[in-house]
């Protein structure tokens, strides 16, 4: 039998390895036919020298995400340990790169192969589409990238609207002026930005129009100009308002939009406006559409088994 040893020098071993080894453990389930014991900075792996060729790589693919995103969680294990493709875990110019240094010192970037390629293609087109379900980090990875070309000033402005659609509720029986009725359905955007901006600067951008946080009937008659503009759940947008939306673009503008064609809350025989756009727009020059899937999940691990197992059902039908 076959051994290998393999030494963490740059990163803690007792955060790389996690309380009780539960990370070595999660990763033990991805090689069974391999005995890995950890000891202190040191990790043995005894078996076929194929396998152990394997492990090492794919070994250096987690030290190196562990060195650049200071974390090591079980979605980020089997990204990892399951991927076809090793260069989306290997340092590149644009891969590693920080979007936002935000508070408190956090670094926010992009986390998985697919959202950095949607951090490259809003860099190279002026329209983006981020098609994907729930948890995938559409909609942070996009404020990300606004919030950045803000702060570079690439715009001036960072426009942040959603269809006040209702996922079964009545809007019309939530207490509060319109500001608070509307408030609930903007949250995520409000969360994501005081993850990026400190408080009293962000609600200093809000009073001054900096930063416009409103729903979608508020872009009609506009021309959005010199701005960077997110239109989230755009799955909840018609035929209509989606045709508004996208004619607003302006001079020196960047339109981004996020949905997940999965979860519609139009009524009953209603086309969704993203989904039509799409095919619409598929070869159109300057525009791009980027797909993420479950592996890109970054929420709780529970979150790509909930995805998985509603898609089977859908698959059925």
């Amino acid at each position: 039998m076959n051994e290998l040893i393999l030494e963490i020098t740059e990163i803690s071993p007792r955060e790389f390895f996690g309380q009780g080894n539960e990370k070595i453990n999660l990763i033990k389930k991805y090689f069974p036919k391999l005995k890995i014991v950890a000891r202190g900075s040191k990790i043995k792996v005894y078996g076929d020298e194929e396998l152990l060729e394997e492990f090492e790589k794919r070994f250096d693919m987690l030290t190196a995400h562990f060195a650049k995103y200071n974390k090591l969680d079980e979605n980020a294990i089997e990204r990892v340990l399951t991927s076809s493709d090793e260069d989306e875990y290997t340092s590149s110019a644009n891969s590693g790169e920080t979007l936002v240094h935000g508070v408190s010192g956090r670094l926010i970037k992009a986390q998985t192969a697919n959202q950095r390629k949607l951090v490259d293609a809003a860099r190279k087109n002026d329209m983006v589409f981020a098609i994907g379900p729930a948890g995938t980090g559409k909609t942070y990875t996009g404020v990300a990238i606004a919030v950045k070309a803000l702060k570079e000033k690439q715009v001036k402005r960072i426009i942040l609207t959603r269809p006040a659609v209702e996922a079964g509720e009545n809007l019309g029986f939530l207490p509060g002026d319109l500001k608070e009725k509307l408030d609930p359905y903007m949250q995520p955007l409000y969360d994501a930005l005081r993850d990026m901006i400190p408080a009293e600067k962000l609600v200093h951008f809000i009073e001054n129009g900096t930063i416009q946080i409103a729903p979608m009937a508020f872009m009609r008659g506009r021309t959005l100009d010199n701005a960077f503009v997110i239109l989230d759940e755009a799955q909840n947008t018609t035929h209509a308002q989606m045709k508004m939306f996208l004619t607003r673009m302006g001079k020196n503008a960047k339109f981004l939009l996020t949905g997940d064609p999965g979860q519609i809350d139009l009524p009953r025989r209603t086309i969704s406006g993203l989904k039509e756009a799409i095919l619409v727009l598929k070869d159109v020059e300057g525009i791009e559409i980027i797909h993420l899937d479950d592996k890109d999940v970054i929420r709780h691990k529970l979150v790509k088994k909930v995805i998985s197992a509603y898609k089977s059902i859908e698959h059925q039908n």
